[in-house]
């Protein structure tokens, strides 16, 4: 049976259905290779790790926060000691960015939100510096540790919890009335005696700044002010008189010669007070000889029997004395 040379309608809506099935397809594709840039040139730059922190093959490299390549390769270092450098992450950036990353530049691994992707991200560089080269390796800045701010957070909520209780402890102390200030919440009768107080310390204030009292004239009277500058005024110029080298006191005070007469005197006298004492002479022997005081004291009881005798009969012992021719 002969096949009919003519397309039916049938068949070219197919047709045109698949075609522009295809279109749609390669529109999608080309767009999605633009968002993606698959289609872009890309140079390698090499970075060493010591964790890559959940960071993948095939993972977003941004530059300024903008996609610019993706992570080619994650391979382990020969074992050493140097536990700063045990991966060596090969990526792959885009060639018209190159400008952008300089020998200043510093990577390390953020994460795309807060349990997000792990991305390698690249700080542009300054124009002084080298643009990198393919196959150089940029530098690694320490990143931040979600592990580590998840146990300090934890620690933070347990101290936020245990704030928390005390906070209940303090709360239900005071209510209970427990202490001062729960004595201040609960009992009237504390409250009372300190509006009491309060009152008279208020009262006690209005009277001192009555302006007739003492403590109001000291508070306002400018007189008793102007008294007391003048009294320091005073005592300010009699303390430099007395301070002053001229006077009496200045040279007590300033002058070594009347104490060094002093101290002369103080000698002489302890020397005449020793020869006194321990000596020869009539002071040392009227002092020490009870023999000559009592032989003295006799002489002196006679002599004054004597002068009394005489007084009271003068005749007696000037008898003969007188003569007349």
């Amino acid at each position: 049976m002969k096949r009919s040379t003519f397309i039916t309608w049938d068949q070219l809506k197919v047709g045109l259905l698949i075609l522009l099935s295809l279109v749609v397809l390669g529109v999608a594709a080309v767009k999605l290779g633009q968002a993606a840039n698959l289609f872009t040139e890309r140079y390698e730059l090499v970075a060493l790790l010591p964790n890559a922190g959940g960071l993948r093959e095939g993972g977003s490299v941004m530059v300024a926060g903008q996609l610019s390549g993706i992570v080619e390769s994650i391979d382990f270092l020969p074992a050493d000691g140097d536990t700063t450098q045990n991966l060596k992450v090969t990526m792959k950036v885009d060639e018209r960015i190159r400008e952008q990353i300089r020998s200043d530049s510093r990577v390390k691994v953020r994460t795309m939100g807060l349990l997000g992707d792990k991305t390698l991200d690249i700080t542009p560089g300054t124009v002084p510096n080298a643009i990198l080269e393919p196959g150089d390796t940029l530098e690694v800045e320490p990143s931040l540790d979600y592990e580590q701010v998840l146990a300090q957070a934890a620690g933070a909520v347990g101290d936020m919890v245990q704030l928390t209780a005390d906070l209940r402890a303090i709360t239900g102390g005071l209510v209970r009335g427990e202490g001062t200030m729960g004595q201040l919440l609960s009992n009237r009768t504390l409250y009372d005696e300190l509006a009491g107080t309060l009152t008279r310390t208020n009262t006690l204030l209005t009277r001192l700044q009555q302006p007739n009292g003492t403590f109001g004239r000291l508070l306002d009277d400018p007189a008793l002010y102007e008294r007391m500058v003048r009294l320091t005024g005073s005592l300010d110029t009699l303390t430099r008189a007395m301070a002053s080298s001229e006077g009496t006191l200045g040279k007590l005070m300033r002058d070594d010669t009347l104490y060094v007469r002093l101290t002369s005197i103080a000698a002489s006298a302890d020397s005449a007070l020793r020869l006194m004492t321990q000596g020869q002479g009539f002071a040392a022997r009227m002092l020490n000889d009870q023999a000559l005081y009592d032989r003295l004291n006799k002489t002196l009881t006679d002599l004054s029997a004597i002068l009394e005798d005489v007084r009271a009969d003068p005749g007696k012992y000037t008898k003969g004395m007188i003569k007349v021719f």
